[in-house]
């Protein structure tokens, strides 16, 4: 069979078309890179933190978040292969899912209210390990956690990295408050402190998301540097306060997976 001649003006659109396409796969391609880079310094910061700070006997808080999965997959790993035997306590309902479906032995802070250790993850993290925690809406639980360990450790990747707080993470401090205050509490901090306090909306449903206690997030875009400890309990002093998700003076090592595979410590 003899294929027709294509016209010039037809050849031009195919090779658009093609070279659109190849744009398009090339730009997926690198998309898939970096997300996997991620994905990678995450794997290693995690099973770094749980292979030097996890030992037999150990009561163990499980953290909420993704780089945690990697935490709680690598613990697993190590309670079938080596036999240890670790009581879990979790920060969350996705941290007690992911303990269970692991066959990992869960806990509670009412049986197990003494930890050895607590790991989790962190939005962003300064040099001094003063922390922003909440993206995902489990900052009070978490504090609450790692309140009950003897030591506590962050695990992250290294977009979580900062000198400062706000260098990295942009979407503000959480803080979790009774649903009835909420509107006071946005107009204190911003006449207080400044900035813009944001009541946090629901992505897969209409209205506010409501944390695991039943409570509001509102998000506080703060827009320079403070004393966080002295910020820290001005905020939590506002009538409707439950708890912020600024963490000061807690986190005492923290495991950053790099984008070349390695790990980067900072201890305080």
């Amino acid at each position: 069979m003899v294929l027709p001649q294509l016209s010039p003006n037809l050849k031009g659109k195919l090779t658009q078309t093609f070279s659109l396409f190849n744009l398009v796969k090339s730009c997926t391609q690198a998309g898939h890179t970096a997300m996997d880079s991620v994905e990678s310094a995450k794997k290693a910061a995690a099973y770094r933190a749980v292979d030097n700070h996890i030992k037999d006997a150990y009561r163990v808080g499980i953290g909420s978040g993704s780089t945690v999965v990697y935490a709680v997959e690598r613990l697993a790993q190590r309670v079938h292969k080596e036999g240890l035997k670790v009581l879990c306590v979790p920060t969350s309902f996705q941290a007690r899912q992911l303990i269970i479906n692991h066959d990992l032995e869960l806990s509670d802070l009412e049986i197990t209210p003494q930890l050895d250790v607590a790991i989790d993850g962190a939005d962003e993290a300064d040099g001094k390990l003063t922390l922003i925690k909440g993206g995902g809406g489990c900052q009070l639980q978490e504090k609450i956690v790692a309140a009950a360990a003897k030591l506590f450790v962050v695990v992250a990747d290294y977009r979580k990295d900062s000198s400062v707080l706000g260098e990295q993470w942009t979407k503000g401090i959480p803080i979790e408050v009774i649903p009835m205050a909420y509107r006071t509490v946005q107009l204190k901090i911003e006449m207080e402190l400044g900035g813009k306090a944001v009541l946090r909306q629901a992505k897969a449903k209409a209205g506010p998301v409501v944390t695991d206690n039943g409570n509001f997030i509102v998000d506080w875009m703060f827009e320079r540097a403070y004393d966080w400890q002295k910020v820290n309990q001005q905020i939590k002093m506002i009538p409707g306060v439950v708890e912020t998700g600024l963490f000061v003076g807690m986190a005492k090592i923290a495991y950053f997976g790099m984008e070349d595979g390695s790990v980067k410590e900072r201890e305080v």
